[in-house]
């Protein structure tokens, strides 16, 4: 429940605090005293948005703040869901700067806008004459008739397993999406699959293929340049080794003389060494050099395949190809594991269906057995409201889809007077009547299902005497449930209240303000009787005055 108001920098309104408590309340002033602005200041704390023209001050910020008591709405789930940190005693706050800039916070925690909304959706209801657009909304119908069924685990097993169904579809429309997707590649990916592990790319090394091919490619010049060579190394008169032997029979003469002398001759011994083993391998080389146009042929076209993989698939070496391959492989596996997925999340939604079956046909049964009696109370309700002849008739119809709340596709019926044929509610009904069936709903409601603080703001224009009376008396009752106020011009009703602010204002020479105080039993005689006769309070005012309030 609301249980602090605290407002600065508001439209006419300097700064104001007031506490409020449990049960019935009453705010009355008259027209133009400030009612709207508080409704105002309410609405920022139900997200609605700002306007800089509310700034009283425009070089000053504006701040309402609001402080409800939430220890009995089992609310942890919600704030678990708008992330954020549960406290029994929730203040949301929000802040108009200067500039035009809002900022919204709940227990100091900013917020943006979406969240407030949500949040106090469950912790006041505004409601005047002109907001019974929800009275129409088939959605809202069904959940009166659910609140008097009891419903809500039933429900929120439904919706859950619906989240699920739904989660489910969704996710089977695009497993079979990408199956067509699959589908359509698949055919060239097998191809492409199969060309690269025909090609036995792990068993292929490019370099060792383009170097075995040059071998096999220059046969000829190859033994040509190595005959040479050897020729020159090996000659008998003419050859390097031969000469280098002369050189060293000479030096090793000399070698005893110097050390120096004996290391050029070491040396010479060193290079006649390598050059003579040089020559042997040569000569083995020469004898492996061998024309094998088979071979040759054979490389050829591995090689001119592997190049012509590598173009198609734009890469330059066998472990890109390799890579490839295994991409392939992975996709045509995903076509098959596809199948299985899409196979089993059908099994799992056939599953869900059979349950939401069960449990819809489940709420349909408990709500068509709620309905006679939610009619009864809504009649009763009516006849004390002056309306002794409304009828109302509720309409099933089944639903080929799963909709948020079942199945049910409700239609309400009503007749104003006897005789008249029943129509939707929204076309039959005028603005009192659709005032009074809203009112007599929520104090129906008020017995089933835990409402957040309700104002009822001036819900009973157009009514008086007996019927006020009864509102009255009705919106009491609806306060041994939860919290609520009534803003009202009529004494009848204002009476009923078990505790009573008055909205006034107060000018000086600079400016007007609107305040907003508690009245005690003295000053609260005085405002009803100024509601029964005007400014000027006679004795029979008051007379009347204290015998409405000790009714």
């Amino acid at each position: 429940m609301l249980t602090l108001l605290n407002i600065k920098n508001f439209a006419l309104i300097e700064s104001l605090e007031i506490n409020f408590s449990a049960g019935f309340s009453i705010i009355t002033g008259e027209t133009g005293a400030g009612k709207s602005i508080l409704l105002g200041a309410l609405g920022l704390l139900q997200g609605k948005r700002a306007d800089l023209n509310s700034l009283k001050n425009k070089e000053q910020k504006c701040i309402v703040e609001g402080c409800f008591n939430v220890e009995s709405y089992n609310l942890q789930e919600l704030y678990s869901h708008l992330d954020l940190d549960y406290e029994p005693l929730t203040i949301i706050r929000r802040e108009i700067l200067p500039s035009g800039k809002s900022r919204a916070f709940v227990n100091d925690s900013p917020v943006n806008l979406n969240v407030l909304q949500e949040l106090s959706e469950s912790l006041i209801d505004i409601h005047s004459q002109h907001q019974t657009a929800e009275l129409s909304d088939e959605n809202y119908q069904i959940q009166v008739v659910d609140a008097v069924a009891g419903n809500r685990q039933l429900l929120e097993n439904y919706q859950s397993n619906l989240k699920k169904y739904k989660k489910n579809n969704s996710a089977l429309k695009s497993l079979k999406e990408r199956r067509i997707e699959l589908i359509k590649e698949q055919d060239y990916s097998n191809y492409l699959l199969e060309e690269l592990q025909a090609a036995d790319l792990i068993k292929l090394n490019q370099t060792e293929l383009e170097e075995e091919y040059e071998k096999l490619n220059n046969v000829e010049f190859v033994r040509e340049s190595f005959g040479q060579s050897l020729n020159l190394l090996i000659a008998e008169q003419l050859g390097v080794i031969v000469g280098l032997k002369e050189v060293r029979n000479l030096l090793q003469k000399t070698a005893s003389f110097s050390k120096n002398y004996s290391e050029l001759n070491n040396r010479v011994s060193s290079v006649e060494i390598e050059l003579s083993d040089i020559a042997a391998e040569l000569e083995n080389q020469l004898e492996g050099v061998i024309y094998d146009p088979e071979q040759l042929s054979y490389v050829y076209e591995r090689l001119q395949l592997l190049y012509a993989l590598q173009k198609k698939h734009q890469v330059s070496t066998v472990d890109e190809l390799l890579e490839i391959e295994e991409q392939l492989s992975e996709k045509i596996f995903l076509a098959t594991d596809l199948e299985q997925k899409i196979e089993a999340l059908e099994e799992e939604i056939k599953r869900l269906e059979k349950i939401l079956r069960e449990l819809s046909k489940k709420l349909s049964d408990m709500r068509k057995k709620a309905v006679p009696g939610l009619q009864k109370q809504l009649l009763d309700i009516l006849k004390e409201l002056g309306m002794p002849n409304a009828e109302f008739k509720f309409e099933f119809n089944l639903s080929a889809n799963y909709l948020s709340n079942g199945t049910d596709e409700i239609q309400l019926l009503f007749s104003a007077n006897k005789g008249t044929s029943y129509g939707l509610l929204k076309k039959v009904a005028s603005g009192g009547e659709m005032s009074r069936i809203m009112l007599a709903i929520k104090a129906v409601l008020a017995r089933y299902s835990h409402l957040p603080t309700i104002i009822f703001d001036e819900i009973d224009t157009g009514v008086s005497g007996e019927v006020a009376d009864k509102m009255g008396e009705i919106m009491s009752d609806m306060s041994n449930y939860m919290q609520v106020f009534s803003i009202t011009h009529l004494p009848q009703i204002a009476a009923k209240g078990k505790h009573h602010y008055k909205v006034f204002k107060e000018s000086d020479e600079d400016t007007t303000t609107s305040k907003l105080v508690e009245l005690n039993a003295e000053t609260r005689v005085r405002e009803i009787a100024q509601m029964l006769s005007g400014k000027d309070i006679t004795d029979s005012a008051l007379q009347h005055a204290k015998e409405l309030l000790t009714r």
